[in-house]
């Protein structure tokens, strides 16, 4: 009878033993899971613009608004006229209602003036032929020639670059984003003696398109920042 209580206990602190050292396996291990370092990885890329806007904006004055008017829209025909000729297709020309302004209305002085209306066209080309585009922009000197009085340089109606096909090259940036982010995770890893495991946690920062430079509007830069946590392991 003493033999087996003695077995049994003997059982009993083997056990409880065990479940010691499991629960201290256990403890252990609780640091070193949440041993994690987060890394950022920078993906760019360089890109032509594959659309242009192009405003093309004159405007008349003059004392009697139907001949203005006639004046715009012959103005209108010439500039419509160019670009055809130069292979713009019509259907990328869109012409806007003329906007007229009364020039003796909200006046702040008394001072006689020589007109008294004022009528802005805007001829808008909206092409992805961008160097064909540019190319115009570049003879745009061309109309003032004729005598078309165009505004070369606006504020109001700049000249607008897009690069719509980012879905294309989305893959490959976000690839190589990971993998620099990675590389950053094993520089550290290798730093601290450790090595990098399972991906605990990622975030996309979204894309962003700029221009390259102020003097190269169609040239765009492409930029996307990953974010990664990886588990480090001794």
């Amino acid at each position: 009878m003493n033999v087996s209580k003695i077995i049994a206990s003997a059982l009993v602190a083997v056990g409880l033993l065990a479940l010691g050292l499991c629960v201290r396996s256990g403890i252990k291990s609780i640091p070193d899971s949440q041993r994690t370092v987060e890394v950022r990885g920078l993906a760019t890329r360089e890109v032509a613009a594959n659309h242009v806007t192009w405003p093309i904006v004159f405007t008349q004055v003059g004392n009697d608004l139907p001949q203005v008017y006639d004046y715009v829209a012959s103005i209108n025909t010439q500039i419509m006229s160019f670009l055809t000729d130069n292979g713009i297709d019509a259907a990328e020309i869109s012409v806007s209602a003329p906007s007229m302004t009364n020039l003796t209305l909200n006046r702040y002085n008394s001072d006689p003036l020589p007109y008294k209306y004022s009528v802005t066209s805007v001829v808008t080309v909206s092409s992805t032929q961008v160097d064909k585009v540019r190319a115009l922009i570049n003879r745009q000197g061309e109309l003032l020639k004729r005598g078309i009085p165009i505004t070369t340089e606006s504020y109001q109606y700049p000249i607008s670059y897009e690069f719509t096909e980012l879905n294309s090259i989305k893959p490959e940036m976000i690839a190589e984003a990971t993998d620099a982010a990675r590389q950053a995770a094993k520089k550290f890893a290798d730093d601290s003696h450790s090595s990098i495991g399972k991906i605990k946690s990622a975030r996309q920062g979204q894309f962003s398109i700029e221009d390259r430079d102020s003097y190269t509007p169609y040239l765009k830069e492409v930029r996307v920042v990953t974010t990664l946590t990886y588990f480090l392991e001794d």
